[in-house]
């Protein structure tokens, strides 16, 4: 009855690993020879490694990557793309989370560059940071439907305290209406307090054409460009890693 009353006890206060452990404990003879604090130990390590199993998992959904699977040591460092293997190998590392620093990848298209972010948000979320990866487009549409709906601070605030924020196609198209106050919103709350990857086809010298208005381009522009790494993935004369890659993705 104790053991039964145990049993119920732990899985009342969710430890469900450490019931099925001691449930074999009580039901397999060998474990009779083991020290208690043996014994309790492995209860202990059973109930760790479930939920760190599952706090990867929660990471890696809400980050939403488009290339789950891609990793820094899977990147290809062909010739003709002059990436920069050292600054890489450095932010692999994660220190620049840390030091909320940002990152810029430059490419044209099918260079990789989202192979690329994918890669370190990837290895970000390995190391128990909270990532999001998200099309630029696809933000300002949330930030606007938020907007109307009386909901915009509250999504702002879930934006802003995402530790590494992936922005993939930044500044593709130009920004239209309230686009260019809604990115500074965004650029600045998260500014000093947390880092985001920025994937571009554009210097950023040619951002401000793309932000339209002149005043916010040059503040959200001062904010990114002087606390980033820049990772140039590829230019003009670099082959696309979709010709590489055949009909895939580019993959790196």
């Amino acid at each position: 009855m104790l053991n039964e009353n145990t049993l119920a006890k732990l899985r009342d206060l969710k430890l469900s690993s450490m019931a099925d452990g001691f449930n074999e404990q009580l039901s397999n003879p060998n474990f009779e020879q083991m020290a208690f604090e043996e014994r309790f130990g492995l209860l202990v390590d059973a109930e760790w490694t479930r939920r760190e199993n599952n706090r990867m998992d929660r990471l890696f959904k809400n980050a939403t990557f488009s290339m789950s699977s891609a990793c820094i040591e899977n990147i290809e460092y062909h010739a003709d793309r002059k990436l920069d293997r050292k600054l890489i190998t450095k932010l692999g590392t994660c220190n620049y989370i840390g030091e909320h620093h940002n990152v810029i990848i430059l490419g044209t298209t099918g260079s990789g560059k989202t192979y690329l972010a994918n890669a370190l948000g990837v290895t970000a979320s390995r190391k128990r940071f909270t990532v999001k990866y998200i099309k630029l487009p696809d933000l300002m549409s949330e930030l606007a439907i938020a907007y109307g709906e009386g909901r915009y601070h509250k999504t702002l605030k879930q934006y802003a305290q995402v530790k590494l924020l992936i922005l993939d196609e930044w500044l593709l198209l130009p920004l239209r209406g309230d686009e260019p106050r809604f990115l500074f919103d965004l650029v600045d709350a998260r500014c000093n307090s947390a880092s985001t990857i920025f994937c571009s086809q554009f210097e950023p010298s040619g951002w401000h054409d793309k932000i339209g208005d002149f005043a916010l381009a040059d503040s959200v522009c001062d904010r990114i460009v002087n606390n980033a790494h820049t990772i140039m993935a590829g230019s003009k004369d670099s082959e696309s890693m979709r010709r590489r890659k055949g009909l895939k993705e580019a993959e790196v």
